[in-house]
């Protein structure tokens, strides 16, 4: 589409961006996105020259420059999970390891494990909420879909936040990107039954849980995570009831149990790790609201739960790994560990009391 069309467009986008938003208020960009038929990322560039601007695409160079804002909230999502944690931004690295460039920020609140050649798009946005306006810096792959997030805090220095955005702004403000789709999932591969018996023995001999991902693409089973799991023998994954992704936060609340939550999507994986406390119920979704870090599961979603059993140095290393109705891991579940650290007993406490499937 030419620019001029593509434009004026995006211009009739975002006038109706603002009847929906004068309908309903609290409609979040995502859901508004859904309901205009585009994209998240296409309906935040339709705003830009209003309360949006374009940054350069250079998603590392605005990373590294994060630190001076101080406490910010940082959000990564998929289709039906959100993962909001507040912190600094500090530790912040990037590597190359052959295609893929590769960033990690190590830190005890902001923990983020970041995929870069999947970060395309980038802005910095203001949104009008009952508390004031909120400021963002917001990353969109190539389809337009939400990579990562970064939202103010009543504690950030806004007069950074307005620097960094000066700085990375781009020369150029159109409203409008260039989306372009993302492949459709490969079928699942279907293995021998010696296949089989050699992923089980490979996932035998793990020393690391870091192992785990090239042994999936060994067996073409990193797409499809949920049929590795099912692949696994008995030992090494159990399948539990779906309302184990409740239970077991109730159970680490109730027993003290410091967690380590994990949300991702195919550019980012964001980390909590510590207690969580005041949980609660709306409508499908169930979230823990603690004033450092909120979760947002939506239950109707979870598909199947299963418990993995993963052999390290350190001994097994146990998880609860949740799946949605796509069949795409939605969040995983540890006891609080570092390397060189055995599992919490508390923590398979709460994992050996969730109920097995039936």
């Amino acid at each position: 589409m030419p620019q001029a069309a593509a434009a004026e467009n995006n211009a009739t986008l975002f006038e109706q961006y603002l009847a929906l938003k004068e309908e309903n208020p609290n409609l979040r960009a995502r859901e508004a996105a859904t309901q205009l038929g585009v994209s998240e990322g296409e309906l935040l560039a339709a705003r830009v020259g209003t309360d949006a601007a374009r940054l350069v695409d250079d998603a590392q160079a605005i990373l590294e420059a994060v630190k001076p804002l101080g406490e910010v909230m940082a959000l990564s999502r998929n289709d039906f999970c959100v993962h909001e944690r507040k912190g600094v931004y500090d530790n912040v690295s990037f590597s190359q390891h052959g295609p893929m460039k590769m960033g990690l920020a190590v830190n005890p609140d902001i923990d983020l494990r970041m995929f870069m050649n999947h970060w395309k798009f980038c802005f910095a946005a203001t949104e009008t909420t009952r508390g004031g306006p909120r400021k963002s810096l917001q990353f969109f792959d190539k389809s337009g879909t939400a990579v990562h997030k970064i939202y103010l805090t009543s504690k950030s220095d806004e007069a950074a936040y307005d620097a960094l955005v000066t700085k990375f702004t781009a020369s150029e403000q159109p409203n409008f990107i260039e989306t372009e789709a993302y492949p459709e999932k490969p079928a699942a591969p279907e293995l021998s039954d010696e296949q089989i018996a050699a992923f089980r023995a490979d996932w035998a001999e793990l020393k690391d849980t870091h192992d785990f991902y090239p042994l999936l693409m060994k067996y073409k089973l990193d797409k499809h995570r949920d049929l590795a799991v099912k692949l696994a023998a008995s030992d090494q994954a159990y399948e539990v009831e779906p309302s184990s992704v409740r239970a077991v936060l109730e159970l680490a609340r109730d027993k003290k149990c410091e967690i380590m939550v994990f949300v991702g999507n195919r550019g980012m994986v964001q980390i909590h790790t510590g207690p969580v406390n005041k949980l609660l119920e709306h409508n499908s979704w169930f979230n823990v609201m603690d004033p450092m870090f909120n979760l947002h599961l939506d239950e109707a979603h979870v598909s199947s739960t299963w418990v993995t059993l993963k052999p390290t140095e350190d001994g097994i290393v146990t998880a609860l790994e949740v799946f949605d109705s796509n069949n795409d891991l939605m969040a995983t579940f540890f006891g609080k560990r570092k390397p060189g650290i055995p599992e919490l007993p508390l923590w398979r406490e709460v994992v050996n009391a969730l109920p097995r499937k039936a």
